[in-house]
């Protein structure tokens, strides 16, 4: 999986003479981040500076926060849950914090367990905040954001030189990170040796920044291996730290592919393709509502040709009905002419009574009691189990008799357009 590395710019902090320069304008014009690239996370594929838009583009993107913009509080994890976790930590940490609570992003060390000992890490959250929304602006999204030291054993001791007087001792710094925590000091004076264990343990790690190795070996009296920024990269994206975490936390995949569509789909380059979609979808519109019109003509024109059966065939009958129920109409009149001629219609008692007989079960009695009403008739059924109803039902069912159970009677209607 290849993976992208960054450095993040060292906070701007206060000091004597400072300009009073808002955090966010000092952080959008430096915009350039040393980077290096791996195929492995070992081996080193590509390295540079860029700005954030030239960065290389990879699969996994991980940003590094320097040692002097993290802090390191040692507590015992409290047992909350996940939506409580950040307050439990609050409370515990109230005292030890230096800056207020709300102005700070924590993150838990990796594999804590509730309950047990572990490291927290302290960011200060605009700032993070703001270089993430700065990188995520230009098309960079942070997967992981790792710190460049952290709390491990071995120990091990890093030397570089942030400031001026690049080879001497009063120029350069020791980063040393041990289970005891992470602190970053001058090499002048005796702090940093107060702050290293005597004697050394012989598993420490010594190294250096090509620009401090000199100061280093002088400092320490004994050689110690170069390790460009470059490198320190690689080996902290090889950590299992990540300080996205809480309100931090990365979005997922698909959200962000979405996001990375919509604005490729925006940009410039997609302006014909826009065009083209948008006429797509204004032909689709105009073919249905084309589609719509020839169906109402046709639903029209079979209208009109039944009423004007129905005008034809029964034309004493006034325009206004026909108008509003053709079909209804027909039956009627058919009916009516029915009756005229003496014969039973479809839902008359004699029609209604043979189906019955048709379908009576053989183990029945003859039915007791026979009530019939303007095409419904009903059947007494006392004793019918569901099985002989189900049956009779079945039998009535092809012939358009639809059949309803209620209180010991059978009940018999004729379904309209039903077949004899």
């Amino acid at each position: 999986m290849s993976t992208l590395v960054i450095q993040l710019p060292e906070r701007q902090r206060l000091r004597a003479g400072a300009t009073g320069e808002e955090p966010g304008l000092a952080a959008a014009r430096r915009r350039e981040y040393i980077y290096v690239t791996s195929t492995d996370g070992i081996d080193i594929e590509a390295q540079g500076q860029a700005a954030a838009a030239l960065l290389p583009t990879r699969s996994v993107v991980i940003a590094v926060v320097q040692e002097a913009d993290v802090s390191w509080h040692r507590i015992t994890l409290p047992k909350a849950p996940a939506s409580r976790l950040r307050m439990a930590l609050v409370g515990v940490l109230e005292e030890a914090l230096l800056e207020d609570s709300e102005t700070l992003h924590l993150a838990v060390a990796p594999l804590a367990v509730p309950g047990q000992p572990t490291w927290i890490a302290a960011v200060d959250r605009s700032w993070l905040h703001d270089e993430l929304a700065a990188l995520q602006k230009a098309g960079v999204f942070v997967d992981r954001v790792v710190p460049m030291a952290w709390p491990d054993d071995p120990p091990s001791g890093h030397f570089h030189a942030p400031a001026a007087g690049v080879g001497t001792v009063e120029g350069a710094v020791i980063t040393w990170a041990s289970m005891d925590g992470v602190a970053t000091v001058r090499l002048e004076g005796g702090l940093a040796r107060a702050l290293i264990p005597q004697p050394v343990s012989p598993a420490t790690r010594w190294t250096a920044a090509p620009m401090a190795a000199v100061a280093a070996e002088r400092w320490l009296g004994a050689p110690v291996n170069v390790m460009p920024t470059e490198q320190r990269l690689l080996q902290a994206g090889r950590s299992l730290w990540n300080l996205r975490q809480f309100d931090l936390a990365r979005r997922t995949r698909g959200a962000r592919a979405i996001g990375d569509w919509m604005r490729q789909a925006m940009s410039p380059a997609w302006r014909p393709v826009r065009i083209g979609v948008a006429l797509l979808v204004l032909a689709q519109i105009v073919g249905l509502n084309l589609w719509a019109w020839h169906q109402k003509g046709v639903v029209e024109s079979r209208r009109a040709a039944i009423q004007a059966l129905v005008k034809k065939t029964f034309p004493r009958v006034a325009d206004g009905d026909i108008q509003r129920d053709p079909a209804a109409v027909m039956l009627r009149e058919t009916q009516s002419l029915r009756t005229l001629a003496g014969k039973a219609g479809e839902s008359d008692l004699e029609p209604m009574l043979q189906a019955a007989a048709a379908a009576w079960p053989g183990e029945r009695p003859p039915v007791e009691t026979v009530r019939f009403e303007a095409g419904k008739l009903s059947l007494a059924a006392n004793g019918w189990s569901d099985a002989q109803i189900e049956q009779f039902r079945s039998v009535l069912r092809p012939v358009g008799v639809r059949v309803d159970a209620s209180e010991g009677r059978l009940i018999l209607t004729r379904s309209r357009g039903g077949a004899a």
